[in-house]
């Protein structure tokens, strides 16, 4: 048995900008479905939000996302949790961070460390944190 695990993050009304987002970081496709698309679009203000959506591609990246309900809590960026990208390759590792990196708050720029040859740390303009980095050998 094969399993994957994948990332969901919430949002408030910004999970397909986040989607198109790590898209254009990542590379793959864009799948989205909206309130309106699964017959919850009665508020005409939330009707095109994200009910699902997901990034995958060919690497095996894969990331989902939706728009919180209006009348659920949601605090961004306060969850218990970051995304860990793990790669063999520090010349595609530095472009992913390059790409998330744009309009991030750096907590620990990608560098050499004593436990990997690159990591580092950002939360994105989404205030979803991110740690990237190179498998040792």
């Amino acid at each position: 048995m094969t399993i994957a695990v994948t990332p969901h993050l919430n949002f408030r009304g910004q999970a397909r900008a986040a989607l198109d987002f790590y898209r254009s970081v990542f590379g793959g496709e864009v799948v989205v479905l909206s309130y309106a698309d699964m017959g919850q679009g009665q508020d005409p203000a939330t009707a095109d939000h994200v009910v699902w959506g997901q990034v995958s591609s060919p690497d095996g990246f894969r990331v989902m996302a939706y728009d919180v309900y209006p009348h659920l809590p949601l605090d961004p960026g306060q969850g218990a949790f970051f995304v860990s990208v793990r790669g063999s390759d520090a010349e595609e590792l530095q472009g992913y961070w390059d790409g998330l990196a744009e309009g991030a708050t750096v907590t620990a720029p990608l560098a050499p460390s004593a436990w990997a040859p690159l990591y580092g740390m950002l939360t994105d303009r989404f205030g979803i944190t991110w740690v990237l980095d190179v498998a040792t050998a």
